[in-house]
């Protein structure tokens, strides 16, 4: 039997680690912070491949969506295009993993967002360890969102998502990335799903919000470890409270 191996690594220092261990989700800042507000990116998208060729997240001033697929970094702005960042660019919040898939899985036709989520949570062994996702199929219905570009001072994301843009697209082929996380990681990841869409043409996509597939198959990662970088950037994090619950902003916020 495996043992279960839970490591939160806190790093004042962004740059300390030149690369993340296989079998392991790194993560720069929490989202906690990012629903309070904190956009100012501190990881360059070059700093953030070194630790994964897999993942989500966004973008300095909260830029759109993020999508992290065969090693390449692709920005879903608030005008629906995808675009491809500079290296240089920085982002606030992200997760990625060098993806490795231990099951490969096909998908019922006709399975929606909360359908897969169900069946995906029969697949997987640990409830209480880290899920990277790959999904490739056709999608008759993809229903996204992103996030328009912010000004300080930044609003918190509860409100910035009260109005953002969001896409219906159908007879669609592409990519599903992201995560399931544990219920523990509260205030630090999104407990349960997290996922993005990048079209097969790597020209729409976003945060997903609802999904109609007509066929695919699903390709699971297992993650033992969970890196986890702080900003270096103490004025923005000092006056922080991170100790309030935010999981109502959350939930809207995701949904």
């Amino acid at each position: 039997m495996k043992k279960l191996l839970f490591a939160f690594v806190v790093l004042l220092l962004a740059g300390c680690l030149s690369s993340a261990p296989r079998d392991s989700v790194t993560q720069t800042s929490t989202i906690d912070a990012l629903l309070a507000g904190v956009y100012d990116g501190e990881m360059t998208l070059k700093e953030l491949l070194r630790h994964g060729d897999l993942g989500i997240g966004t973008f300095e001033g909260l830029d759109g969506e993020m999508v992290v697929a065969d090693g390449v970094v692709y920005q879903v702005r608030a005008d629906g295009r995808v675009y491809r960042p500079s290296a240089k660019v920085r982002t606030p919040f992200a997760a990625v993993t060098f993806f490795e898939p231990e099951a490969v899985v096909d998908l019922s036709k006709g399975m929606d967002y909360r359908q897969l989520q169900a069946f995906l949570d029969k697949q997987i062994g640990n409830p209480h360890l880290f899920y990277a996702f790959r999904i490739d199929g056709c999608f008759s219905r993809m229903h996204t969102r992103s996030v328009p570009a912010q000004s300080k001072p930044y609003p918190p994301l509860s409100e910035v998502t009260k109005n953002q843009p969001e896409f219906a697209m159908s007879d669609i082929d592409g990519t599903i990335v992201g995560f399931r996380c544990p219920v523990y990681v509260k205030g630090i990841n999104v407990p349960g799903y997290h996922l993005h869409f990048i079209s097969k043409d790597r020209r729409r996509g976003g945060h997903i919000l609802d999904f109609t597939l007509l066929e695919g198959r699903a390709e699971i990662d297992t993650s033992h470890r969970f890196v986890l970088i702080m900003p270096r950037n103490v004025a923005a994090m000092k006056n922080l409270d991170l100790s309030l619950d935010r999981g109502g902003d959350l939930e809207k916020v995701e949904q």
